[in-house]
């Protein structure tokens, strides 16, 4: 471990930040920028992958947290061979499960490189018997069928003594005299350099980690400016994402929201306003990020597609999380609710792909999509045999959308529109009606 931290410490690669970074009042969306916001906003769907060589003690990616040693934990890269990792595979069941981009976690908290970096030998290829860049074989593997990839980077470290730390990872033995943030600092640029320029087109580096100093009597300054125009300098259409559950600063490009809606916070992660940028909301299969051996509640295929159909509903995407097993498998039941949100999408994604959020909020029924002049109503719970849309729009006809078969609706006195339902087939996940607008 002594040796890992020395290594990383005495990295020399410049920081490349340029002299012109942008200040938090004079960031402005670049023209590629905003066709990558576009297009991110129409992905609707995305694959979550948390992943490292804490998978090896099935307890979830926060292990090292709980009083492991730093030095102890180091160890188990040794044991780390995930001999069944096939990223042709991986990539083909995210596809086929309808997802349109894959956010990898690079590094976490744990400090642990899953990608060939020279800034330190903590990383999978240098301190595995595994000797292979997954990261590499991902990003070969998303452009070669055509998932756009996305990258997860920590800003905490847990492992390395030059991190001035925050409120979490204080058991892990490091060294507190030897916190220095222009060090770590510039080994996260270092790093972030190396993402941007050796694994092609990177969609989005999705930060996360800022709030382990929220609770410091003084304001910890993490220097965000100067690093994200560092990203938009060398990739201009990538997009940045910070998960600090704060209103976006500037120079961010999509505004996360952890394990809620937009607009919601029934986990307390989510309380701040809705911005305009394009949302995107993270939540969990199972219970936990990382794999976690005792963890197997995972939600059912209609409750999945529900949460789907419900983002898109608020005008978010939704990132599904996976945490792949130390074999490099993904989880069997993982793959079993891929597989079923995959064959819904085949036959509905038009009512998920490019839309935005309807002019109504979510119903007791269930919520809307729109697209142009067509507004999906996605119906879960019908109360009888009608339902209220409360829209002022003109109806010019109301269809049922898997047959087409027209239904009967009419304006409301009181305001909105009255659908009439026919018998709705028992087992039906979710009954979609295509209204078009006038």
């Amino acid at each position: 471990m002594k040796k890992i931290m020395a290594a990383a410490i005495a990295a020399t690669l410049t920081a490349g930040i340029p002299a012109s970074a942008s200040t938090p009042d004079s960031y402005v969306p670049s023209p590629e920028i905003v066709t990558a916001q576009q297009e991110f906003a129409d992905n609707g769907f995305g694959i979550f992958l948390h992943w490292g060589i804490y998978s090896l003690f099935g307890q979830g990616e926060w292990y090292l947290n709980y009083g492991a040693s730093a030095e102890e934990y180091a160890k188990s890269a040794k044991a780390f061979y995930p001999a069944d990792f096939n990223a042709a595979e991986w990539v083909k069941a995210f596809k086929d499960a309808g997802a349109k981009y894959i956010t990898f976690t690079t590094r976490h908290h744990d400090g642990f490189s899953m990608f060939a970096t020279r800034q330190s030998d903590y990383n999978i290829v240098d301190a595995t018997p595994f000797k292979r860049d997954i990261l590499k074989e991902l990003a070969d593997e998303c452009e070669k069928q055509g998932l756009k990839l996305h990258l997860y980077y920590s800003h905490i470290d847990w492992t390395r003594p030059d991190y001035p730390s925050g409120r979490t990872g204080l058991k892990t033995g490091r060294d507190t005299t030897l916190r220095d943030w222009p060090s770590y600092y510039k080994f996260m640029n270092n790093q972030l350099t190396e993402l941007l320029t050796n694994y092609g087109k990177i969609g989005a580096i999705w930060f996360d980690g800022k709030w382990d100093h929220d609770q410091d009597s003084t304001a910890f300054d993490w220097q965000l400016p100067e690093q994200y125009a560092l990203i938009h300098r060398l990739q201009p259409g990538t997009l940045i994402a910070n998960n600090h559950h704060e209103t976006p600063y500037p120079g961010e490009d999509f505004q996360i929201f952890e394990r809620d809606l937009p607009g919601q916070n029934e986990h307390g992660l989510s309380g701040q306003d809705v911005s305009q940028l394009p949302l995107e909301t993270c939540a969990t299969m199972n219970g936990m990020w990382g794999y976690k051996i005792m963890d197997q509640n995972y939600k059912s295929v209609p409750e999945l597609i529900e949460l789907l159909v419900n983002a898109r509903g608020k005008g978010a995407n939704l990132l599904l999380n996976i945490g792949p097993q130390p074999n490099g498998e993904l989880p069997e039941a993982a793959l079993d609710r891929l597989k079923g949100m995959g064959e819904w999408l085949r036959a509905n994604g038009e009512t998920v792909y490019g839309v935005r959020a309807a002019d109504f909020p979510a119903q007791s029924w269930g919520t809307a999509t729109r697209k142009g002049d067509k507004l999906y109503l996605h119906v879960f719970r019908p109360e009888g045999n009608e339902i209220t849309v409360p829209t002022a729009l003109k109806i010019k006809n109301a269809k049922e959308f898997a047959t087409k078969s027209t239904l009967k609706h009419s304006r409301l006195k009181e305001g909105g529109v009255k659908i009439t339902l026919p018998e709705i087939p028992q087992g039906t996940i979710d009954y979609i009606i295509e209204l078009e607008t006038k």
